[in-house]
């Protein structure tokens, strides 16, 4: 754990600095007076009131642990110095892969720091690119970004969501891609549905929620989503509700247009669950039909000729197979496999010149094949290296696929396959302030406490000495499916420069190795995704990789869940701890905003048998008088996916509890939600107070230059 000299000889500076109006000791948190009862069990919850943002009370904590957490940040000498060069490694050109629409190509662009990416527009072959839409016009502060794009099929419309502040909530605006007109007032109350064109392009399906009623619009819960069919033009109160089911509050619509444009497939989901259900509605009678009418996989549509269909799907194959579904008689029993199941998981399939392209998981990283529609493997690709795929761009009819490639040295680039051999070819690279050749990112295997083999991969700079003096990030998720593979962040360059190790392990509650995995880390088997954790904290300590002085934890949403674990149950193995955005009140969490979607993960504090492992791990609910390590608890003012009421709770009960020396508390950005859309300052920013956060726990000086 840090050493007490260092903490106190910042306290020590801010009070010479003159900063004692600036709360070098943590605001004080009045306990109130709640206590639950829970099948039976007498549950405290003292700091209750933190969930209400508009109780003045609340504001006020809010501004006075504000102050506190800015005020020891800034008081880190040469904080500036891992900003500039997060930023200078962060200024080179940024292009995503393309994708078409009519004779239209369409793509992102970021020359280096601007806050938001740009959509450029090529008009026709051989034009130049122009400025469709920039979202870096539509705030001063940059915190309005995109959260969706969807083109009409000729490429005449442009379909755009925007968020404010990077809340879930979304307004779609639509414009004419020659002139930018704008076509209509845009849509309101949008979360979780990007809109489906019809085939003429003369408007979209989309799913809504009812406009919230209270004040807390923030907080209050989503349910009974709508769906939805807008005529471009028209006013909103004018749409069409196409489908909707009243008796299922939890149900969730995502639509999709078949192939040939008769037939809307509706993909229902209910929360997080990865299983859905599958809607078909005759476009020309208006009929819906039930295809896949029970929750027992996933069924991803992927394309279709006439009445055969073709599906992504994990029913009898943990992790996926491709099927073919023949209309005149869909049930299971008669589904075809095309694409067999193998050791390696599907993370993604698409149909692109009449081939299905597959994206498997080896051992997390990458591994393509293309495949005919009659299931014959066509192709092996050749990858640019060991990394990540992400968006497979491409139609039925083109001649190309795209997609994106990196690793987590290596920064994304766009690459193109022709369909004429695995030979992949690079068709626009970044030019970066780096040689990726001084880096080194190695993938082990460990065993978890149960014997459990765990993959992770360790970054470092060339010449690394394992005498376990190395400071070292442990980074990771664990939950919903989600695999986590390698990803490039100019900010982990910066951090290996600093001479910093970088560790990411697959744990279990993932995807990374299908269906089983996923399983072995949610409900009654969460405990499996912390002791994961903590035999990779565990593993880099005996390799020689660091020691626990110089180890700090950090994870994001149900990844700051991990982190309030990691620091309620294993406060030995870490000198820092940052759980970000996290759900961190596991008795209550499904009472907000979207939180109920989440059961199928967690389990619900409702039953009786949930409650009892729920109550056993949820991080508010066991904090104990200790010595903690420092802690960072992050969050942000306007995220209404997990509510900032978790970390305000866990705030005040860790520092009501603290017996050691470090710190803890809260750093709470303004006007940002759960992550996505931030600009690119406030990125840079966070990474900074990170970075300067670990490295003065750990008691080292930043020095002067990187």
């Amino acid at each position: 754990m840090l050493s007490k000299s260092k903490w106190s000889s910042l306290v020590a500076a801010l009070l010479l600095a003159g900063c004692q109006s600036s709360l070098p000791v943590a605001p004080e948190s009045p306990r109130g007076p709640v206590v639950d009862q829970l099948h039976g069990q007498a549950v405290a919850d003292p700091y209750r009131y933190l969930e209400d943002p508009q109780q003045p009370q609340t504001q006020a904590w809010v501004e006075a642990q504000r102050l506190y957490g800015e005020t020891l940040l800034a008081a880190i000498p040469n904080r500036d110095v891992i900003e500039n060069r997060i930023s200078e490694l962060w200024n080179y050109e940024k292009v995503g892969a393309p994708w078409f629409k009519g004779e239209r190509e369409f793509f992102f662009r970021n020359d280096g720091l601007q806050s938001q990416s740009v959509l450029y527009v090529i008009d026709q072959p051989g034009a130049e690119a122009r400025v469709l839409l920039d979202p870096n016009t539509l705030s001063d502060a940059g915190t309005v970004s995109l959260s969706g794009i969807s083109v009409s099929p000729d490429g005449s419309v442009l379909g755009y969501g925007v968020s404010q502040s990077g809340s879930d909530w979304q307004q779609w605006h639509f414009v004419r891609v020659e002139d930018g007109k704008a076509l209509g007032e845009p849509l309101e109350w949008i979360k979780f549905s990007t809109p489906q064109w019809d085939k003429a392009g003369e408007g979209v399906w989309y799913a809504r929620y009812d406009a919230p009623k209270g004040e807390g619009k923030l907080e209050e819960v989503n349910r009974f989503q709508k769906l939805y069919y807008h005529k471009i033009g028209d006013a909103q109160s004018e749409d069409t509700l196409v489908f909707e089911r009243p008796d299922q509050p939890e149900w969730g619509f995502a639509p999709t247009l078949s192939d040939d444009g008769k037939t809307l497939l509706i993909s229902v989901w209910q929360g997080t669950d990865r299983r859905n259900r599958v809607y078909m509605m005759d476009l020309a009678s208006g009929k819906v039909s039930p295809l896949v009418a029970d929750l027992v996989a996933e069924v991803s549509y992927l394309g279709n000729d006439d009445s055969r269909y073709y599906f992504k799907t994990d029913l009898d194959a943990p992790n996926g197979r491709i099927v073919a579904i023949d209309l005149a008689d869909p049930s299971p029993a008669n589904w075809q496999t095309l694409v067999a199941e193998s050791a390696s998981p599907i993370d993604s399939a698409k149909v692109v010149n009449d081939h299905f392209v597959v994206v498997r998981l080896k051992d997390v990283l990458a591994d393509v094949t293309v495949y005919g529609l009659d299931g014959k493997q066509r192709h092996h690709l050749a990858l640019p290296g060991a990394g990540r795929v992400v968006g497979l761009s491409g139609r039925r009819t083109d001649e190309s696929l795209y997609f994106s490639f990196n690793s987590t040295i290596h920064p994304a680039g766009v690459y193109r396959y022709d369909f004429d051999g695995d030979a992949v070819k690079a068709h626009r690279l970044p030019e970066v302030a780096f040689n990726p050749e001084e880096y080194v990112s190695e993938q082990v295997f460990y065993k978890s406490k149960d014997g459990t083999q765990v993959p992770m991969l360790i970054t470092y700079k060339k010449g690394l000495k394992k005498d376990g003096e190395n400071p070292t990030l442990l980074y990771a998720y664990g939950g919903f499916n989600i695999s986590v593979t390698p990803r490039f962040s100019p900010a982990t360059i910066a951090w290996l420069d600093m001479g910093g190790v970088y560790a990411v392990p697959n744990l279990r509650g993932g995807g990374e190795y299908g269906l089983h995995w996923h399983q072995g880390g949610m409900r009654e088997n969460k405990q499996n995704v912390f002791d994961d954790y903590f035999a990779a904290a565990e593993y880099l300590i005996e390799e020689g990789y660091t020691r626990s002085e110089r180890l700090g934890a950090y994870g994001r949403s149900n990844g700051g869940l991990l982190m309030g674990a990691a620091l309620t149950q294993r406060p030995d193995l870490f000198a820092a701890v940052l759980p970000a955005v996290g759900v961190l009140d596991m008795l209550r969490y499904h009472k907000f905003t979207i939180g109920w979607a989440w059961i199928p993960e967690y389990g619900s504090a409702d039953n009786a048998e949930d409650f009892a492992f729920l109550k056993a791990y949820s991080p508010y609910h066991n904090v104990a008088e200790r010595a903690y390590p420092a802690t960072m608890v992050m969050t942000a003012d306007h995220d209404d996916r997990v509510v900032p009421a978790h970390s305000y709770k866990f705030t005040a009960a860790v520092q009501a509890a603290q017996q050691g020396e470090a710190p803890i508390f809260a750093r709470i950005e303004h006007n940002a939600g759960h992550g996505a859309g931030k600009p690119t300052a406030m990125r840079i920013a966070e990474e900074r107070d990170i970075y300067a956060f670990l490295w003065h726990s750990f008691g080292l000086t930043i020095p002067d230059n990187l």
